[in-house]
């Protein structure tokens, strides 16, 4: 069995819902090794999220914001972390309700998504630097 284990930096994105399945693939060179296997990505991050969904239509990607920002709003009177701004809470909870990783099959050296699958960067902060993931592949 062989594993690779990379750390990469996704450049900055603006608050949103974020397809980066070439991103990753492109940093990560190491997961053609692997014939049949498992890959995880991890977000080193507790303000933003990583999520799989549709990868064609790019108002799935608003529609998840829009419904996010509503569900999770900002300035409730009920906060009290909110040192960094308005948008630190609920980027806090959305990263909790969205998850902080995904783990995707790996057949012959491919993330094994269906075809409308596309691995997102949920950023949940207005004005974020660029994020760190940890991509683990393991597999014959």
């Amino acid at each position: 069995m062989k594993f690779y284990q990379k750390e990469i930096r996704l450049k900055a994105y603006n608050r949103g819902f974020h397809l980066v399945t070439q991103e990753v693939l492109y940093l990560f060179p190491e997961l053609k090794n692997i014939k049949k296997g498992m890959c995880q990505i991890f977000i080193k991050h507790t303000s933003a999220s990583l999520t799989i969904n549709e990868n064609a239509d790019p108002t799935v990607r608003q529609d998840f914001e829009s419904h996010m920002n509503k569900m999770v709003p900002e300035n409730a009177p009920y906060y009290i972390h909110t040192y960094e701004g308005p948008d630190d809470m609920p980027a806090h909870i959305k990263a909790s309700l969205m998850g902080a990783s995904v783990q995707i099959p790996v057949t012959n050296g491919r993330l094994n998504l269906g075809i409308w699958q596309g691995v997102y960067l949920c950023e949940h902060r207005n004005h974020a630097s660029g994020r760190s993931l940890v991509i683990t592949a393991f597999g014959e």
